[in-house]
């Protein structure tokens, strides 16, 4: 199974741990990440990721981003074609960093999409299950918790 992670799941851990949706969404990502180590799913990145993070000023974060970026087991590079649907995507209610994102994320074949951003999971309509990555995480392990 292909998962796509945006820019607001890597950067999780760096957020207020006191706030314990975020405290939840940050263990979440540490079960993802592990899931990758043991090809239980494929991360996929993208350019559009690798640009997004290029613009990071906080160099620790920039370093950690970039470690889970490589590895990846598949690099989606942005297109004339993800562009085109980019911005269908955006013109359908997304933010246009959230669109190149779920454009390149549908593009390389991804089930999930996973974000922090409410706006993102209510307002995408498509193929792909656009989620929060606690609510990925409790829907493949829920009956085990």
């Amino acid at each position: 199974m292909r998962v796509y992670l945006d820019t607001s799941v890597y950067n999780r851990p760096f957020d207020d741990q006191t706030q314990p949706r975020i405290w939840l969404e940050t263990l979440a990502f540490f079960v993802v990440l592990q899931m990758i180590e043991e090809r239980q799913v494929e991360l996929v990145t993208s350019s559009v990721l690798a640009y997004e993070n290029s613009q990071n000023p906080f160099l620790l974060r920039k370093r950690w981003v970039n470690r889970c970026l490589a590895i990846a087991g598949h690099s989606q590079m942005a297109s004339d074609a993800i562009k085109a649907r980019a911005q269908q995507l955006e013109e359908a209610g997304l933010k246009a960093i959230d669109a190149l994102h779920v454009a390149c994320a549908e593009s390389a074949g991804s089930e999930y999409f996973l974000t922090c951003d409410d706006e993102a999971v209510n307002r995408y309509e498509g193929r792909m299950h656009v989620v929060n990555p606690l609510d990925f995480v409790v829907s493949l392990f829920g009956e085990q918790l």
